[in-house]
């Protein structure tokens, strides 16, 4: 069986199609639940009308308490011996849960189609083809810890699949939601294999509250370089620790990249000139 986890918050508006592509899943033996992170929005009236499915579970939690909370709580009502991921205003494709099966690997994603805002789409697209021409040139399944060093070459949460026996409360040890994925898959990738499926089976969606556009999102916290330490800890050597030591040098160039082009559109912000759209930046 597979457990599909849906974590939601104030998604009303989407809700309904993430649900009914899992529902119209080839592969039947699945479950769905869904951690309604305290909406304040239509969300939960809209999750209860698909409860008559008895594959569907619905948990509320009674305040906001974040992806890291909701996932522990769903994990906590799992029954799959894997874990794969469709948020809240994302969908699959029905062939998608049957296609990641046949995977040989512990941790498996996929390509995704953008939908949404068309004008995003086309600034976030430039990154996909990008990482995927990168991900061409593995050959999979592969450990790829060492991909992680700069960037996340797994597109979106909802494009992936694990082994429910590897998500222990060990992995959930970050403090932070921000980024939560790339501290996940980090310390899953030291000792385990991931494969990548080169088809979309996910439909990522792009809009104007999506976590990508938030200019909160704290994008340039160096969680990579905390995520490595915190696999060195266990697993301490000589070359990890010249590999962190690389790594941390390249996100600080990284930094201060991004604090040049932050000063940059300040001024043309001054100047009145218009600004290039940026999946990064607003």
């Amino acid at each position: 069986m597979i457990t599909v986890i849906t974590t939601s918050y104030n998604y009303g508006e989407y809700i309904s199609q993430t649900i009914e592509s899992v529902q119209a899943q080839t592969l039947s033996d699945w479950e769905l639940i869904i951690v309604d992170d305290a909406s304040s929005d239509n969300s939960v009236e809209i999750i209860k009308k698909y409860c008559d499915d008895k594959r569907i579970k619905l948990i509320c939690h009674d305040k906001n308490k974040g992806l890291k909370e909701s996932i522990k709580t769903a994990l906590k009502y799992a029954n799959g011996e894997w874990i794969t991921f469709v948020e809240s205003d994302d969908s699959i494709t029905p062939d998608a849960l049957e296609k990641r099966l046949q995977t040989k690997a512990d941790v498996v994603f996929n390509s995704v189609n953008l939908i949404g805002d068309k004008d995003w789409i086309k600034e976030v697209q430039k990154q996909v083809d990008k990482t995927e021409k990168e991900l061409s040139k593995i050959t999979f399944p592969a450990n790829i810890f060492k991909k992680f060093d700069t960037k996340n070459p797994v597109f979106t949460l909802s494009s992936v699949m694990i082994k429910r026996e590897l998500l222990t409360e060990e992995l959930f040890n970050t403090k932070t939601d921000a980024l939560f994925d790339w501290w996940l898959y980090i310390n899953l990738a030291y000792e385990n294999k991931f494969d990548y499926i080169p088809e979309k089976l996910t439909n990522w969606r792009i809009h104007d509250n999506s976590y990508i556009k938030k200019p909160k999102r704290k994008r340039f916290q160096m969680i990579n370089v905390i995520a490595y330490c915190h696999v060195f800890k266990q697993n301490s050597s000589l070359n990890l620790l010249f590999f962190i030591i690389i790594c941390f040098i390249k996100m600080c160039f990284i930094r201060l990249k991004v604090y040049i082009i932050v000063f940059i559109r300040l001024v043309k912000s001054i100047l009145g000139i218009k600004k290039r759209k940026s999946p990064l930046f607003y």
